[in-house]
């Protein structure tokens, strides 16, 4: 059986605040017993417990769940290294700068791995004035469709979001090199290096 939060990650998490188990488990108002009974695996915190353990331990649940705190450490992330979320549910496009844990409408969504464009997944480039004209011959319908199409340089980011019905196509300014990401809703993230 999965466990949903390890007595390992409570103890690291614990010690990494300085905090006793008598403290933390003041904290969410249980004894210390119950929290020696987590780190030791011989029991797991009653799921009404999770968002005052996440507080006590000053990370969100979905960290707590995930067994792995996330420092902002604002490192001079390249955008070449972003990742795309989209959510099944709502068909929200969220994107970072690295590594994330993402969730929306309540599930924790997986980052999409870009494969390079196919022959059904084609992208054509044309230079018109001083952008391009992307277009992408692909199906529009409300079962099968690009959603979004985006431009990424390592300082840069546009995204132009499409809707079933019309068409995959659009102008973007195309500066410096990069890749365009688009994302067809049967058959995953597409990527072209321009």
């Amino acid at each position: 059986m999965n466990t949903y939060v390890t007595g390992a990650t409570i103890k690291q998490l614990r010690e990494s605040r300085k905090l006793t188990q008598a403290e933390l488990a003041e904290k969410i108002g249980v004894s210390s017993k119950t929290v020696s009974k987590w780190e030791t695996a011989k029991g797991l915190p009653d799921i009404s417990l999770l968002q005052p353990l996440a507080g006590a331990l000053g990370i969100s649940v979905i960290e707590l769940m995930n067994g792995e705190q996330i420092t902002n450490k604002n490192a001079s992330a390249n955008m070449l290294r972003c990742k795309f979320y989209v959510c099944p549910i709502c068909g929200n496009v969220i994107h970072t700068m690295g590594d994330a844990v993402i969730s929306c409408c309540g599930i924790t969504l997986p980052a999409l791995e870009a494969e390079e464009s196919d022959d059904d997944h084609g992208i054509t480039v044309e230079k018109v004035e001083d952008e391009h004209f992307l277009t992408i011959p692909h199906p529009m319908t409300k079962q099968h469709f690009i959603s979004f199409v985006a431009y990424v340089t390592s300082d840069r980011l546009q995204l132009v979001k499409f809707y079933p019905e019309s068409n995959a196509e659009t102008r973007l300014q195309l500066r410096g090199r990069g890749y365009l990401y688009y994302y067809c809703n049967q058959h995953g993230l597409f990527k072209k290096k321009v």
